[in-house]
């Protein structure tokens, strides 16, 4: 299941835990999963729960978006969010803060198959090319997303057809993303 996509998360998450370790002295850790399973968790104390990232043994099967939207994903999507269990990630891209979206568990991976259902929806309503969502940044109207059509990574204002081109590809955005921890 080696695959760019798959090889540049694994030296994200990779780089993320070393950064955390360095800069804190343990494996990274997070207050607000406290109580939420995840096979990433090594150990919860003192109100913080310990992780580290998990490669999945088999890409996640996003069949029933498919179905459900009658719209195949592009494979880079699909790769991003199957290939490993994650809390968040605090990165930059080009010097600005993103939070690069993750899969916590396989119940958090069915909670983000009906965003990614609903913003698909949203989007054919309001007859807008299909994009999913990878990144979050500070305004709540803007995502970080891959267009589906054309695999390119954009900068895109929610409802609108307003759309920056970031990278032209996801592997190129995660190659040239910052660990910011």
């Amino acid at each position: 299941m080696t695959t760019a996509i798959v090889s540049a998360l694994t030296r994200i998450s990779s780089q993320y835990q070393a950064t955390f370790e360095k800069e804190y002295g343990t494996l990274p850790s997070s207050a607000e999963l406290v109580g939420v399973p995840s096979p990433c968790i090594t150990e919860s104390k003192d109100g913080e729960v310990f992780w580290k990232a998990i490669t999945r043994e088999e890409l996640a099967d996003f069949s029933d978006v498919e179905r459900g939207i009658e719209l195949r994903l592009h494979s880079d999507i699909k790769e991003f969010y199957g290939a490993q269990y994650s809390a968040d990630l605090s990165m930059s891209w080009k010097g600005k803060p993103l939070t690069l979206l993750q899969v916590w568990s396989d119940d958090d991976f069915i909670r983000l198959q009906e965003n990614i259902l609903g913003h698909l929806v949203t989007q054919r309503r309001l007859k807008l090319k299909p994009t999913v969502f990878i990144a979050a940044i500070d305004s709540d109207l803007d995502v970080i997303s891959v267009c589906n059509i054309t695999g390119e990574v954009v900068l895109e204002h929610l409802g609108t057809d307003k759309r920056e081109v970031l990278s032209e590809s996801l592997e190129q955005f995660l190659a040239e993303l910052d660990v910011e921890v």
